[in-house]
């Protein structure tokens, strides 16, 4: 038999470093403490389960491709036009459509230097280079994003707040930020985190996208509203924008559960309120109760904290290994280029004190 060589893939698809989400298992321990994907840690709330479980006497059928009835409900919840909507396969695939519209070989993104591994994935699938801006004291850095923009970047990816390292832009910031790009790059705010937000110069950037040609501003249902495992995500982009995306766009991205959830999740104010309080109660409980123990803590908007270890004795290595060994999973950040830190979500009070109770055992050593 001749022997045959294996089809080759694009240039540069074999160097691109796979996503690793975060760990979900520890062997031996039938239910650990997941802490290491900033889930809500109530989960869904009982107006999403409900709709989810109506559902499913219709999972035999398609779902709506347009998300008609999502569509509506976004667009009312948030005084949106509901034709400048994108809905995806969580706000993952908005991202990876953005890059497919508009990014071909010897493109580039601009990036900041912790900002979400997804922007940075599908747009070197397209052969564009990504071009990382250096961040100051762990914030993205207007100028530096504004330093790496030349005539073939394409889109500039801006997460606010940030994804891991919890850290945030002012409207002032963004906003000058867009001030500074040519009219055909196009500014992608990632608002994954904003119904956490209780920081009062933070402002969305909904209100600027109105107006602009070249803003797409994403959000989820992943995060405050408990919805991770049915992947829904929506971007607000100007019209233009949507229309070349609908092109490309697979006919049933989002699935008929994961649509019904979320409408219903939308009007469930109790639930996001539950949420939004207890990240609020725990999150400066936590931040306080760590750096007690010697460990440095970024401040942080989003419902997770960043904890920076010694590069020696106490290592965020040990650390994972102590967390582990009591049942608790955390998410290294070694692929964002934090080799030395930790990433917390906020857990349920139970899980919350589990965390400070181990944290504590391993600063005393």
């Amino acid at each position: 038999m001749t022997a045959t060589l294996a089809p080759t893939p694009k240039p540069g698809i074999l160097d691109i470093a796979p996503y690793v989400g975060g760990k979900a298992s520890i062997a031996g321990i039938a239910e650990p403490m997941k802490l290491s994907s900033n889930e809500n840690s109530l989960g869904a709330g009982t107006l999403a389960r409900e709709a989810f479980a109506a559902s499913l006497s219709k999972i035999h059928i398609y779902p709506d491709g347009h998300a008609l009835k999502l569509r509506a409900g976004v667009a009312g919840h948030y005084g949106l036009e509901p034709e400048r909507l994108i809905f995806g396969n969580g706000s993952d695939e908005v991202f990876a459509l953005l890059n497919q519209v508009y990014l071909t070989a010897g493109d580039n993104v601009v990036v900041s230097q912790y900002g979400f591994l997804a922007y940075q994935i599908s747009a070197k699938g397209c052969e564009a280079e990504v071009r990382q801006a250096p961040e100051t004291n762990y914030r993205c850095d207007v100028e530096a994003m504004l330093a790496l923009v030349d005539d073939r970047t394409r889109l500039v990816y801006i997460s606010s707040p940030s994804n891991p390292t919890g850290s945030y832009n002012t409207g002032e910031e963004i906003r000058r930020l867009h001030a500074g790009l040519a009219s055909n790059v196009i500014l992608v705010v990632d608002e994954a985190y904003a119904e956490y937000v209780a920081a009062p110069d933070w402002e969305t950037s909904l209100p600027l996208a109105r107006d602009a040609a070249n803003i797409v501003v994403t959000r989820t249902f992943s995060k405050i509203h408990g919805l991770g495992g049915l992947r829904i995500g929506f971007g607000y982009a100007p019209l233009a924008v949507c229309q070349a995306v609908d092109r490309i766009r697979l006919p049933f991205n989002v699935n008929c559960a994961g649509l019904e959830a979320a409408l219903a999740a939308l009007s469930d104010e109790a639930h996001q309120k539950a949420s939004r309080d207890l990240v609020q109660t725990w999150l400066p409980r936590l931040t306080q109760a760590i750096r007690g123990f010697g460990f440095e803590v970024l401040p942080s908007v989003g419902n997770f904290i960043l904890v920076i270890f010694p590069e020696e004795g106490r290592t965020a290595s040990a650390a994972n290994e102590h967390l582990m060994s009591r049942g608790i999973i955390v998410r290294a950040v070694g692929g964002y280029g934090l080799p030395n830190a930790l990433r917390i979500t906020i857990g349920t009070e139970d899980q919350n004190r589990a965390v400070l109770d181990a944290l504590s055992e391993f600063a005393a050593g």
